[in-house]
Order: structure tokens, then sequence, then C-alpha cells
């Protein structure tokens, strides 16, 4: 306890750190406040079919991303996830496409125009989509004998507010990253899922005690699972495979340099927790085409796709985050750059040649690690299905592993390392008191 209280002392003892804390908090108040100022024109009070169709199912999770704002038939209803689709297809086009590959390599003004086609993609989206959920929230209001107000002019106005709400949080989300704690986005979706846990955690109590049965004994089994689930997954998030490298003995001048040993780490996970994201934005889809207020009637192949505990959902969404780990992989490590900068340092790892061997060497180790890798993240992401098959309440059950747990895991221990990041730099004592490291998800590389 002494140990914290003194570690709160100097984070507050550092201006930049305690700014960007407060600066963080300020823009987390102003989203969660946000996510309950509901669209002009609807009582809040007739929302109570909406939040009945948000309890289960793909739509729980919409609104878990939302935090809270789709059932609240909020302006920020539409939450981050718009942008993130864009961002991938964006990211995508980056790959395949000359001309954004050619942005690519211009370096900080092709990034910035990257940037703008994504926000322009992003108002799109959401143009389509706007209608979409007016649609659904019309269809729930009908359920309480209530409705929108009625004209074209409503349905303008709310699409453009949602539009615009979205994109203020896009704006929120930039914000952190510029001058808060960082990983602006990421923060947004972990600040959305935490909103949902103490509640989902209070249903499992109640449930096992006058519902599913079970009592106390059951709960805290589930509760001392969720900690293994957890442990496991912030093993997965800072799992490494070291590759030793030699630096060859050379003389400047008096001075003797290289001759030792030392370790490149190559993350078991260096995807981070961005496979995850992607892969559920593209599972949002088939709910985007059949239309919010068709997903309950939608058959056949939509339908299959659109219940996040059947068969075909999983499996497509585990292949999914498989692939999208190789990729981002793949975006993000370049063993070729890696390999010229050794033979820049005068470096080389024992048995290989500098050069092109080393970056083959290199790259065929990031694919053998990335496989298992890929494939543990995948199942702790279908974690979820497995427990709501097991009888555990659908909201906590969303925290068995899945995309709201890695997420936190994640996002948690990436603002962790740049505290601590701080507190070193200035000479301070770390987070840990055993004089260990916290290892964020992605080494330095920020999801968003």
């Amino acid at each position: 306890m002494k140990k914290i209280i003194e570690t709160i002392k100097n984070i507050w003892k550092i201006e930049d750190l305690r700014t960007r804390l407060l600066t963080t908090f300020l823009f987390v108040l102003l989203y969660r406040f946000g996510t309950f100022v509901v669209l002009p024109g609807i009582n809040p009070v007739d929302l109570a079919a909406l939040k009945s169709q948000t309890s289960g199912g793909l739509m729980a999770l919409l609104d878990m991303f939302s935090g809270g704002a789709f059932a609240n038939a909020s302006i920020f209803a539409l939450g981050i996830m718009p942008y993130i689709s864009a961002s991938i297809v964006v990211q995508l086009l980056s790959i395949m496409v000359p001309y954004f590959q050619k942005m690519q390599r211009e370096g900080e003004s092709g990034r910035r125009k990257m940037n703008q086609i994504t926000r322009y993609l992003t108002v799109g989206i959401l143009l389509l989509q706007a209608p979409s959920y007016l649609v659904n929230l019309n269809v729930q209001l009908h359920q309480v004998g209530s409705s929108l107000p009625g004209g074209i002019w409503f349905t303008i106005t709310s699409t453009i507010i949602l539009t615009a709400g979205s994109m203020f949080v896009m704006w929120l989300g930039e914000r952190i990253t510029d001058k808060g704690i960082g990983n602006g986005i990421s923060f947004i979706i972990l600040i959305g899922i935490i909103a949902r846990f103490p509640g989902a955690v209070i249903r499992e109590f109640v449930s096992r005690f006058y519902e599913s049965g079970g009592g106390l004994v059951m709960f805290l089994l589930e509760i001392i699972f969720l900690f293994v689930v957890i442990a496991a997954s912030i093993m997965l998030v800072q799992g490494t495979r070291r590759i030793t490298v030699q630096y060859a003995k050379r003389v400047v001048g008096n001075k003797q340099y290289g001759g030792v040993r030392q370790y490149i780490p190559l993350k078991i996970n260096a995807a981070g927790v961005m496979p995850i994201i992607f892969a559920q934005a593209i599972m949002f889809i088939p709910l985007t085409l059949a239309g919010f207020a068709n997903s309950e009637t939608a058959s056949g192949f939509l339908r299959a796709f659109m219940n996040n505990d059947g068969f075909w959902y999983n499996l497509v969404f585990a292949l999914l985050i498989i692939a999208f780990t190789y990729f981002y992989t793949a975006v993000t490590i370049n063993p070729t750059q890696m390999a010229e900068d050794l033979k820049r340092n005068n470096g080389f790892i024992p048995g290989c040649k500098p050069g092109k061997q080393t970056a083959e060497f290199l790259d065929e180790v990031m694919s053998r690690i990335t496989l298992p890798g890929s494939i543990f993240l995948a199942i702790v992401a279908i974690l979820p299905a497995f427990a709501s098959l097991l009888g555990v309440n659908r909201g906590f059950a969303q925290f068995f592993g899945g995309t709201s747990l890695l997420i936190l895991v994640g996002v948690v221990l990436d603002t962790l390392q740049q505290i601590e990041s701080h507190l070193l730099m200035r000479h301070y004592d770390g987070l840990l008191k055993s004089g260990g490291r916290i290892k964020g998800r992605s080494g330095g590389i920020s999801a968003y």
C-alpha cells in the first residue's frame, strides 16, 4: 500500500505526466457524458425495447463497443466502429493499390493524405449506417406504443447528428493520443468495456442465486476461471522469442567496440490486439447489411453470421483473427530493415550471413512464432461462446476472453507501460516493486 501511495505521489510530481492524465480523464468524462445525450425528439423513457434488444447477442457486443450509447439512442450511438472499418479498408488498399502504396512511401505527408481519406470514408459509412439505425429505433419504439417524429427533416437532422457524433468520438480518440496518455481509439473502446463490467458481474451474481443456480460456489469458480484467462491473455500479449545477435569486434582509435552478444526480442503476438478489433469490425458487416431492424428476423446466411454463439460465426471470426494477425505482423515488422540495421551496426546472427540470409531467417522465425500466437489469440477470442454454452450470463460471458478482455488487457498494459516510462525517465521507481519492466502489447507500436 505504501508503494502504491508513493507511486501516485511520483506521478503527480511529473508535470507533463500529470497534465496528460488529467487531459485523458477530462476527455473520457466528455465521452461518457455524450453517451447519455439522447437524440432530439426521442423520449428516453420509451427506450426499454431497444435496451432489451441489446441485452444479448451481436447487438450487445455492438452496444458495448459504443459504451452503451447504442442502447441509449445517444448522439454517439454509432460509436467508433465505422472509423475502424474505414481504417481496415484503407490499410488493405495500401497493400493492393499502387496509388496508396506510393502514398505510404511519402512519409508524413502520405500518412496525412491517408488519414484524410480514412475520415472521408468514415463519413460515407456513417451516412449509410445512420438511417438504418433510425429505422431500427423506430421499430423498437413501436413495441412500447411510441414512434419517432415524422417527416424527412427528422431523418436528415438525426443522420447528421449521428454522423457528427461518431466523428467527434474519433476526434476525442485522436486528442487522447496526442495530448493524453496515448492509444486514443483503443482507449475509447476500453472505456465502453469497463462501463459494462460492473453491471455484468452483478447480473451474473444475481443469476447464480435466483435463476440458473449454482450459488456462491459456482460464482467463485467463474471468477477464478476469469483470472486464469486474464493471466493467459497477459502472457499472450507479453510473450517473446529471443534471437541471439553477435556484434563483431572493431577498433576505432584506441577504443574497442563490439564483441558482445545481445538479443532481439521478437514478440509472439507482434500485432497486439488489432487483429481482434479488425476481425470484429468485419463481423459487424452482416448486421449492417441486414439492417439493425431486421437483425432478429434475418434467416439463412445472415442469421448464422449474426449469432455470436454459433459455430459458423466463431469459425469465421477465428480464421479472420489468424489472417489479420499475419497481415498486421507483416505491416509492423520488416525483417529486411532489421537485417540492414544489424549489418550497419556490425552485428550478425550466428550461423547466418548478414543481409538477405539474415532477413530470410528473421522472416522464417516470425512466421513460425506468429502461427501459434495467432491460434492462441483466436482461441481466447472465441471463449465467450463456450462460456455461454456452459450457462454463464451472456453479458458476463463476454469477459471470458473475447474482444472485450483482450482489448482491456492490451490497452491497460500499454497505458501502464507509458506511465512507467515517464517515471523511469525522471529517475523515479517504476510501477513494479521487484524492478521488472511492464511490457506493452506491441513493443512501442501504438494500435491507433
